[in-house]
C-alpha cells in the first residue's frame, strides 16, 4: 500500500537515498531541505516532492505540515556535525540539539495524532553509534549528546504510542556523504538500507529499538 513519507534533510546523502528508496517502493515522498532550490532539483530527479523546512525554526512546522498530505512515515534524518567541544562551542550545542532532538521531537508530536487516528505509522530516527552509551559516546561532544538524546527519545516515545505505530532509531554506519567524507566505507544506499526496512515494517515489527544493518544495537 502506498503511503506518504516525509524525509528531513532528503536533498543529499543518506536522506536522498532513503527518499529515493521509498519512491522506488511506490510511496509518495516529500523531502525537506534548508536549500529549497537544491531540494526541488533532487525531488525532480528521484520522483519526489520537496518543501523548505528549517529544523531550527519550530514556529514554521505547523504551516509546513498543513500544506502536505497526512504523514504516514516520518524519517528524521537531518543532521549537523561540528567537531568542536561542548565547552568551546555552545553555539554548536544549540544547533545540534535543535536539528537532531528538538526538531524530531516536534515533528513526531505533530504527526503522531494522525498516525494514531489512521491506525498505522512508522517513525525512523537516523542516529549514530556515536550516541551509544555502550560504545562510549565516541563522537564529537554536541553530536554525541544530541544523538544520545535522540536515542532516549526513541525509546521513551515508543512506549507512549499505540502498537500500530513503530518508532525506532538506526545507525547507518560511516557513509560517503558531505558529513562522512569521501573516505567512508559505505555508500549512501548501504547506509539507507536499515532506515528503509524500519520505514516499512510489518505490523509485528519491532519498536523502541536501535539498529544497524537490520540488527539490534545496544543503547
Amino acid at each position: 500500500m502506498a503511503r506518504h513519507a516525509l524525509v528531513t534533510g532528503g536533498n543529499s546523502g543518506i536522506g536522498r537515498a532513503i527518499a529515493a528508496g521509498l519512491v522506488r517502493t511506490g510511496h509518495r515522498v516529500t523531502l525537506t531541505a534548508r536549500d529549497v532550490a537544491e531540494g526541488h532539483a533532487v525531488a525532480e530527479e528521484i520522483g519526489a516532492e520537496a518543501v523548505h523546512l528549517d529544523l531550527t525554526d519550530l514556529a514554521t512546522f505547523g504551516r509546513v505540515l498543513a500544506s502536505l498530505p497526512a504523514v504516514d512515515i516520518l524519517v528524521n534524518n537531518a543532521g549537523v556535525l561540528d567537531r568542536r567541544g561542548l565547552v568551546e562551542a555552545p553555539d554548536a550545542f544549540e544547533e545540534a540539539m535543535a536539528v537532531m532532538l528538538h526538531g524530531p521531537y516536534h515533528l513526531m508530536q505533530q504527526t503522531l495524532p494522525g498516525m494514531a487516528d489512521r491506525g498505522w505509522g512508522r517513525i525512523v530516527n537516523v542516529s549514530s553509534d556515536w550516541g551509544s552509551w555502550h560504545d562510549g559516546l565516541a563522537g564529537p561532544g554536541a553530536y554525541s549528546v544530541a544523538k544520545a538524546a535522540l536515542n532516549a527519545l526513541t525509546f521513551t516515545m515508543a512506549q507512549e504510542v499505540p502498537a500500530t505505530i513503530k518508532i525506532n532509531a538506526m545507525c547507518p554506519g560511516w557513509v560517503r556523504t558531505r558529513m562522512g567524507g569521501a573516505a567512508a566505507a559505505r555508500s549512501p544506499e548501504e547506509g539507507a538500507d536499515t532506515a528503509l526496512w524500519l520505514a516499512t515494517l510489518p505490523d509485528d515489527g519491532p519498536t523502541g529499538r536501535f539498529f544497524r544493518d537490520r540488527k539490534p544495537l545496544a543503547w
